[in-house]
């Protein structure tokens, strides 16, 4: 329901979350009439204390933006202009295009394709996993395997839970190894952290090292008492190469983990072969500095490995993820204070006995095409454009596309750009036409941030200290628009075959479910309880409200329902509007292990099996350019180049090239660079810098806004190029089907300065 616009109220203040990356930052938002005016850290949250960036700065204006869709967008004739309809129009367009083609062709052809803002928005974390659970497609396809899933593939190998993956203990760790990560402009990843810079100058204040690897001399590395100019995607070989010394130098010590680790003759022999000499020419790292490496890793009285999307993103993402949490391991400071630990939301299950588990399987069904594995109930998105275009039996027919834009975000753009175009149906769940939704026959745009909830469902379980928070819409809806929530409930209603249910009939079934599931478990608190007095004593003005109330009841914190009473409930989180502090991150071994030992499991099969292709790695030596990515504190991905407060300065979409590279190519500032790769080619403006190592190129990624039918006049009119365009989608992690999107080689050659640009 909206209400009327208020537009000439007094100015006053509202609490609001930040969504606009993983820092998760409380903002103070002033807001008059029905438009945010400005923000400012909330110096009372109990996380981020203040801390703000430029992008949490500018929510005011992103919020505002008037290039956002205010209606849903329908093509009312195959080939026709998007025009706006009525959300009774849109959910009934969904309905008559979507379940005829699950009917005759079967759940799997239906796509879904999940972007990263999912995860910043309440209702993309409560209602995709209903969606697919409806269709029971397995064409599922998300912005992980263009980003983290390897580490969710090592922990559910080590750990036997994908999302048990433990973060740094920055507070309290006294040295810290940074690998293919740039928190000074990231903010963090897979790691909650506000102000994570001034985290790492408090461990310098206090005495600590920090470590940064990374082919590039970021702002983080410049901070680093030591900076490894690593050659790109090595990462696991220099991991591996310290795991070798930790061992052979008889320096590793697991500790209080030693009775809950197996495995370790095993790896013992895995990395027998990584020896510091026989690693140091391939990774481009001397075998004295490896060695000094792991002996400081070893003394430091605690100590952290945290390695994130250079190390990730690369063709040997999964072994770097893995190694990883074995240094942590081995020197013991895994799920130790001031080590790697493993986080405890609010909304997390509560612990339960420790026993064996069912364990992390890969493979369990493969892509169409190409034959690849799932990981985590996920196909490459890579492949995504293979499956919709190549022509047989079970190809993708429809889409339906969350808060993605794959066009820019995945491997040969142009290939995917044709395939959305050929699907028989497609929906977008967008605020903005752009690059990817411009395909759409339905285009549902939700509200601005400031008119919906947030609660961060995924980043308090990667948060440096365990917390809780929630913030209500600080803004009401505006005349005519859906809450988020229910955009996607609807959505749900329509997909499924339930079109024209109420959407609160989606919450209800869920509340259901889980309530029917936990009263049914021995372990949890209201075990043998009913499950309809259970739901009567759910508060909340809406079922998301409701749902969120449910998880905190059952949580680790919560009340379970009056059987721990003063526990969490909603209405006790709402009574603190800057949050709630639940402590320190806590050791939570064995409890959170699922492998079907009961323990962690150093050399799974799956690890073991791809070491050999490692192994092969020792004797490469690139001879042409490798191109890498970069992060810019004022953007995210592709999803902020509209605002114009980010957009600003000098061209951000340049191409990084060392001076005596420059030199020997006859390059100059500002001259176009013609880079050439697997999947096409594309020209940007070089930019020398000896930021980046000889033999190194940089290039940022989400740019490419110059495709015709958006509507982002901002982002259009500073487009940049797509590096992603570079790739032909053929070079992936194997085990985790991730796209290789750093440590790419590419061809320079000067570009025609008259040439039209990519």
């Amino acid at each position: 329901m909206s209400t009327p616009d208020a537009q000439h109220a007094p100015s006053r203040t509202a609490l609001r979350i930040c969504p606009l990356c993983e820092a998760t930052c409380g903002l103070t938002l002033t807001i008059e009439g029905t438009r945010v005016t400005g923000a400012r850290g909330d110096r009372d949250d109990v996380f981020s204390h203040g801390f703000i960036c430029p992008k949490g700065a500018s929510f005011g204006e992103l919020d505002a933006d008037p290039d956002r869709l205010t209606r849903p967008l329908i093509r009312r004739t195959s080939g026709g202009e998007l025009e706006e309809a009525s959300w009774e129009e849109a959910f009934d367009a969904i309905a008559e295009g979507l379940r005829p083609l699950v009917e005759e062709y079967g759940p799997n052809a239906v796509g879904v394709i999940l972007g990263n803002p999912n995860v910043h928005t309440m209702a993309g974390a409560l209602y995709p996993p209903v969606l697919l659970s409806g269709l029971r497609t397995r064409s599922l396809f998300t912005a992980s395997t263009l980003d983290q899933m390897p580490k969710h593939v090592s922990s559910g190998l080590l750990f036997g839970d994908a999302l048990a993956i433990p973060v740094p203990d920055l507070d309290r760790t006294d040295h810290l190894l940074l690998l293919g990560a740039n928190p000074l402009e990231s903010n963090g990843s897979l790691c909650t952290a506000p102000d994570f810079p001034g985290k790492l100058k408090d461990l310098k204040k206090r005495g600590g090292t920090l470590t940064v690897v990374d082919p590039r001399r970021t702002r983080t590395a410049r901070l680093a008492d030591r900076h490894l100019a690593i050659r790109p995607g090595t990462d696991a070989l220099l991991l591996a190469s310290m795991a070798h010394v930790l061992l052979d130098e008889g320096l590793a010590d697991l500790g209080v983990l030693e009775p809950h680790v197996e495995g370790m003759a095993e790896l013992r022999d895995a990395v027998r072969d990584f020896a510091p000499e026989a690693v140091s020419a391939a990774c481009d790292v001397p075998a004295d500095v490896i060695r000094t490496l792991a002996r400081e890793l070893a003394a430091a009285p605690t100590a952290a490995v945290y390695g994130r999307i250079g190390s990730s993103t690369v063709e040997f993402g999964t072994l770097a993820s893995w190694l990883v949490d074995v240094l942590n391991t081995l020197t013991g400071n895994l799920d130790r204070p001031g080590g790697a630990l493993f986080p405890l939301s609010a909304t997390d299950r509560a612990p339960r006995p420790a026993a064996p588990g069912k364990g992390f399987a890969l493979g369990r069904w493969h892509s169409r095409v190409s034959g690849h594995p799932e990981a985590k109930g996920e196909l490459p998105t890579a492949a995504l454009a293979e499956e919709i275009d190549t022509p047989g039996e079970g190809r993708i027919r429809a889409v339906i596309s969350i808060a993605a834009n794959p066009v820019l975000s995945a491997p040969d753009g142009n290939r995917l750009d044709r395939a959305l175009e050929s699907l028989d149906f497609m929906v977008s769940v967008d605020p903005y036409l752009n690059e990817t939704s411009r395909h759409a026959r339905v285009v549902l745009p939700p509200p601005p941030p400031a008119q919906s909830a947030h609660f961060d469902f995924a980043f308090n379980a990667f948060a440096v200290h365990n917390q809780v928070r929630y913030s209500r819409p600080a803004i009401p809806l505006r005349e005519g628009a859906l809450d988020e929530c229910e955009i996607h409930a609807r959505l749900i209603l329509a997909a499924t075959g339930m079109h024209g249910a109420p959407p609160d009939a989606v919450d209800a079934m869920v509340i259901e479910r889980s309530l029917d599931k936990a009263v049914g478990d021995p372990h949890a608190r209201v075990h043998g309880r009913d499950p309809k007095e259970l739901a009567a004593q759910l508060t909340g003005d809406s079922g998301p409200e409701r749902r969120l109330d449910l998880m905190l009841r059952l949580g680790p914190y919560g009340d379970g329902f009056g059987a721990n009473p003063g526990g969490l409930t909603l209405s006790r989180l709402l009574e603190h509007p800057h949050g709630l502090d639940l402590g320190p991150l806590r050791p939570r071994v064995p409890q959170l292990l699922k492998t079907r030992s009961g323990r962690i499991e150093l050399l799974p099969a799956p690890i073991a099996a791809d070491l050999p292709r490692l192994r092969g790695a020792l004797a490469d030596r690139p001879t042409g350019f490798l191109l890498v990515g970069r992060r810019h504190l004022r953007s995210n991905n592709s999803w902020l180049h509209n605002v114009p407060s980010l957009n600003r300065g000098t061209n951000r979409c340049t191409l990084h090239i060392h001076p005596e590279d420059a030199t020997r190519l006859g390059l100059t500032d500002g001259v176009p660079v013609r880079i050439k790769g697997d999947g096409g080619e594309v020209e940007a403006p070089a930019e020398i810098t000896d930021t980046v190592r000889t033999g190194v190129v940089s290039l940022p990624h989400g740019w490419g806004h110059d495709r015709p039918g958006t509507r982002m006049a901002v982002a259009s009119a500073s487009p940049g190029v797509n590096s992603n365009q570079l790739l032909d989608g053929t070079r992936l992690d194997p085990l985790s089907g991730t796209a290789v999107l750093n440590g790419v080689p590419v061809q320079l050659s000067a570009g025609d300065p008259l040439a039209p640009k990519n």
